[in-house]
């Protein structure tokens, strides 16, 4: 009898971290390409995203603004949907007066993680307008059967819809396609269906705070099911390859 027990463990976003090592030189053309001083040489760049990669994995902690902006944003719009307070951030509004001495609400000042955030009230309604009647923050999780055992793919959805799953992400600038090499449009879709939810429209939602872009796609299953196989497949291949530099045991399904 075959057994369910995965034999590893991967999040959307480390699937994210191990195309990023394998498209070092993609990356580093886009930046760097025309540049007459780059910050690094190819292989400086290649190196530096492996040792990110490793200490993905490793879940070694670290500081990014970037990150804890997404994260902010994120938690004011899954509060605007649930019509609630936050135990995460700090919220306080930014009154503009207008011409005629009304007093409107301009953005919210937000703070995480002792940093502090300004975000436009109208791209957060547009967000959490979007939104209405989203189930917020839904974990996933399901089996991928591949040549090296079962892999449990997990992750969070941050908005799920009747019938529509969305990704929101905050960006500094964006370009057409720029999330088209990420998992969660793979990855959600997938755990859903085989917990029965047969939801195929993925949505990431994008804002540089200027203005909104949506990325959509379609989850195919017999297109796509093998694309992920092979991708997690290859990821199984350098973790086995690079075993000694990890150390841990979660993404071996060592932890309980």
């Amino acid at each position: 009898m075959q057994t369910k027990q995965p034999k590893f463990k991967f999040y959307a976003t480390l699937l994210d971290a191990f195309t990023g090592y394998l498209r070092s030189d993609v990356i580093y053309e886009r930046y760097w390409g025309f540049s007459d001083n780059p910050p690094h040489t190819p292989e400086e760049f290649r190196e530096k995203q492996f040792q990110s990669l490793i200490d993905t994995i490793n879940r070694v902690p670290f500081d990014s603004e970037a990150a804890d902006k997404g994260t902010a944003f994120n938690e004011v719009i899954d509060c605007m949907i649930e019509n609630r307070k936050s135990d995460k951030v700090q919220v306080e509004r930014l009154l503009s007066i207008m011409p005629d001495g009304r007093q409107v609400v301009a953005g919210l000042q937000v703070t995480y993680n002792n940093r502090l955030f300004e975000f436009p009230i109208s791209i957060c309604r547009e967000f959490a307008n979007y939104y209405k009647g989203a189930l917020t923050q839904q974990r996933v999780e399901a089996i991928l059967p591949t040549c090296f055992g079962n892999v449990l793919l997990y992750g969070y959805i941050d908005e799920l819809m009747p019938m529509s799953i969305h990704d929101i992400k905050t960006t500094g600038s964006y370009y057409v396609g720029k999330f088209k090499d990420h998992w969660q449009h793979m990855v959600y879709p997938y755990c859903l269906m085989q917990g029965g939810s047969d939801v195929r429209l993925f949505e990431y939602n994008i804002t540089d705070f200027r203005a909104t872009y949506t990325e959509s796609y379609t989850f195919v299953p017999e297109r796509d099911i093998p694309i992920l196989t092979n991708h997690c497949e290859d990821f199984i291949r350098f973790l086995n390859d690079n075993r000694n530099l990890i150390t841990d045991k979660k993404i071996f399904a060592e932890d309980a």
